[in-house]
C-alpha cells in the first residue's frame, strides 16, 4: 500500500506541475497526510492533522487541494446522511461500499462480489449500461449495540430501527389503549420517526401508529434478531 500511495503523490506532483498551480510542496504535504489516513475525513479533521504535523493552511488551501485531488481521480467525496461531506482514497480498479451507523456516524468499507455481479447481472436484464453505482448501508454498528441495554423505553429508538416489545409498563388505561391498538408482547415494530419531542410514528402489523412519548417510555423494546 505504502508503494501505491507514493507511486500516487509522484502521479500527483507530475499533474500538478502540468498546471504551474503553485505552492506544489505544500499540497504535496497534504495529499500525503490524506493518503496516510485510513479514514473518511472531513477538510476540518484534515486540518487538524496536518496543524499536528506542523503543518498551518487555511481551510479554504486544503479544501483545494483535496478538491483537485478528487478532480483527478484520486479521490472521491462522500456525503453521508446526517455527516459532512468527507474524502475517501480511491485507488484505480478498486471499489467498495459502506455499512454507516447513525448512532456513533462510523463507516465501514466492505465489498461482496457476489452483490456486484448481481447488480451486473440486473443491469444487463433491463438492456442498462451501468458506469458506476454506491451502496450505503445505514443501521447500527456492533460497538453501539453492544453498549445499549438489552432493553430499552420505545422512546429511546431511533429512526429505522426494527424493535420486539418485551414489556409493557403502563397502568391499566395505558395498557388497555395499547392492547385497542394491536399492540401485544413480541410485536415487532418499527420506528418510522421520532424527533425526541412529538409522537413516535411507528410501523406496526403493516400499518401506521402514532404514540404519545408518554406511552413510548413505558413500552420496553430490544433489537429484533437478524
Amino acid at each position: 500500500m505504502l508503494q501505491l500511495h507514493e507511486s500516487e503523490k509522484e502521479n500527483f506532483r507530475a499533474l500538478l506541475e502540468q498546471t504551474n498551480i503553485g505552492r506544489i510542496e505544500e499540497r504535496l504535504n497534504t495529499i500525503d497526510l490524506f493518503l496516510n489516513i485510513e479514514d473518511h475525513v472531513t477538510v476540518n479533521e484534515l486540518r487538524e492533522a496536518l496543524n499536528e504535523k506542523g503543518f498551518d493552511y487555511d481551510l479554504d488551501f486544503i479544501e483545494q487541494c483535496m478538491e483537485n485531488w478528487v478532480k483527478l481521480g484520486f479521490a472521491r467525496k462522500r456525503k453521508f446522511e446526517g455527516q459532512p461531506e468527507r474524502y475517501e482514497h480511491m485507488h484505480l480498479g478498486a471499489h467498495h461500499d459502506h455499512l454507516v451507523c447513525v448512532k456513533c456516524g462510523g463507516i465501514t468499507e466492505f465489498k461482496n462480489d457476489e452483490i456486484e455481479k448481481l447488480q451486473a447481472r440486473t443491469a444487463s436484464e433491463k438492456g442498462f449500461h451501468m458506469l458506476q453505482h454506491k451502496m450505503e448501508v445505514y443501521g447500527i454498528c456492533k460497538n453501539c449495540i453492544s453498549k445499549r441495554r438489552s432493553l430499552m423505553p420505545l422512546s429511546l429508538a431511533r429512526q429505522g430501527e426494527r424493535l420486539v416489545i418485551r414489556e409493557m409498563r403502563a397502568g391499566r388505561s395505558a395498557h388497555a389503549k395499547l392492547t385497542s391498538l394491536g399492540f401485544c408482547i413480541n410485536d415487532p415494530v418499527e420506528i418510522i420517526n421520532n424527533d425526541n419531542h412529538g409522537r413516535l410514528v411507528l410501523a406496526h402489523n403493516n400499518t401506521r401508529v402514532a404514540i404519545g412519548r408518554g406511552i413510548a417510555d413505558k413500552i420496553m423494546v430490544e433489537f429484533e434478531q437478524a
